[in-house]
């Protein structure tokens, strides 16, 4: 480590590094792992003690306030991207902070992405399609195409029965929240025909080193709104209420 480095802190703040998982090359699934602003104090803060091998070189030059959504949505929108595979047409169920990173990410790899929303959500509809997204509705309604794989950002378990239906044969759908309502009873005929269902969970530290050179090749622009730290249960009460567009940031 060096004095003046200017670094961000994502939510895996530290592993064990012996465990199974570890040693497997599969840290984000540690069995002893430290959560910055949840097991390990810092995110809610105006300064952390943080882990220097788990802290990211950032540019110096950019913007501070652009640059926080990357460390979190970012990363975990990038694991589920590449969970999802290589198929072109690309579902996104809840258009939030992560959705509209990785969807520019996606378009930019020359996808197409269609994005679900809460059914009359015009306002989360309208950024999809402004960031190029091929096409934008509610939940309640089918994408107008098979899709070949789909990623779940709402923590609503209802849609993952939506997202196989919408999947075509061999497609997969993936689950990218911490939590999620129950997952209701379906017909295993949804599943059927080699449709897979799968999770992510954390990030590694080669997630980063992947995902931060391809942000900027992209030239990712997050669309933040600024609150300040002590307005930070606003801002929460904001996100559960769907009344903004890309990523809340806070600022001490």
């Amino acid at each position: 480590s060096r004095v003046g480095r200017r670094v961000g802190v994502p939510w895996l703040g530290h592993t064990c590094g012996h465990c199974l998982y570890c040693l497997a090359g599969s840290e984000n699934l540690c069995d002893q792992p430290d959560f910055t602003g949840y097991t390990h104090d810092g995110g809610f803060a105006t300064h952390v003690i943080a882990d220097a091998q788990f802290a990211f070189d950032l540019d110096r030059d950019a913007d501070p306030v652009s640059l926080a959504p990357l460390l979190c949505a970012g990363l975990i929108g990038w694991r589920c991207l590449k969970k999802a595979g290589d198929g072109k047409r690309l579902g996104i169920y809840g258009f939030g902070a992560a959705a509209h990173i990785v969807a520019q990410i996606a378009i930019w790899q020359g996808r197409e992405i269609f994005a679900v929303t809460r059914p009359g959500d015009t306002q989360a509809q309208e950024f999809a399609l402004s960031l190029g997204a091929t096409w934008a509705g509610g939940s309640d309604e089918l994408p107008p195409t098979q899709l070949d794989a789909a990623i779940i950002f709402a923590p609503v378990g209802d849609l993952v029965p939506m997202a196989l239906r919408a999947v075509r044969k061999g497609g997969r759908v993936v689950c990218g929240g911490i939590h999620m309502s129950d997952i209701p009873a379906m017909a295993y005929e949804l599943l059927w025909e080699e449709r897979e269902l799968v999770s992510v969970a954390n990030l590694t530290r080669r997630d980063a080193d992947e995902f931060f050179p391809i942000a900027r090749r992209a030239q990712v622009h997050t669309h933040t709104k600024v609150y300040p730290l002590e307005q930070a249960n606003q801002a929460l009460d904001d996100l559960r209420q769907g009344r903004l567009s890309g990523a809340a940031v806070l600022v001490p």
